[in-house]
């Protein structure tokens, strides 16, 4: 997050200082605390982004790894690429919680449940 999204309209969205390779390496200093800080300030750079953005942007063209995108293209691109990356982790908390596991959404057999009250489900 924070290569796609530093200097987000005016540099490749892949930074030179980014080390894609190593992302997938947990090391010592890789502890929950860190990587929810990560997390966070990938989130905080991505929104801040997306903030700064008008109307007359979404059209103008960004770059990510020398392929042209629009702005609204690079968006959906990420987007849905941040979505895969949190079922991956949902699907891991799921395998390592085995029965302590609470559904995220309608419980398995819960369907006609739902079905005959949805309303109860809305946030």
């Amino acid at each position: 997050m924070r290569s796609r999204w530093r200097d987000f309209l005016t540099s490749d969205g892949e930074k030179p200082d980014r080390h894609r390779d190593l992302e997938f390496v947990l090391d010592d200093d890789d502890t929950a605390a860190a990587l929810m800080a990560s997390w966070e300030q990938g989130w905080e750079i991505a929104l801040a982004a997306l903030d700064s953005l008008d109307a007359e942007d979404l059209m103008s063209s960004v770059a990510i790894r020398g392929e042209a995108h629009t702005v609204l293209q690079a968006i959906q691109r990420q987007l849905s690429h941040y979505a895969y990356h949190v079922g991956q982790i949902v699907h891991l908390a799921r395998s390592r919680a085995r029965e302590n596991w609470t559904s995220l959404s309608i419980p398995r057999g819960g369907s006609e449940q739902f079905n005959k009250n949805p309303a109860r489900y809305v946030v």
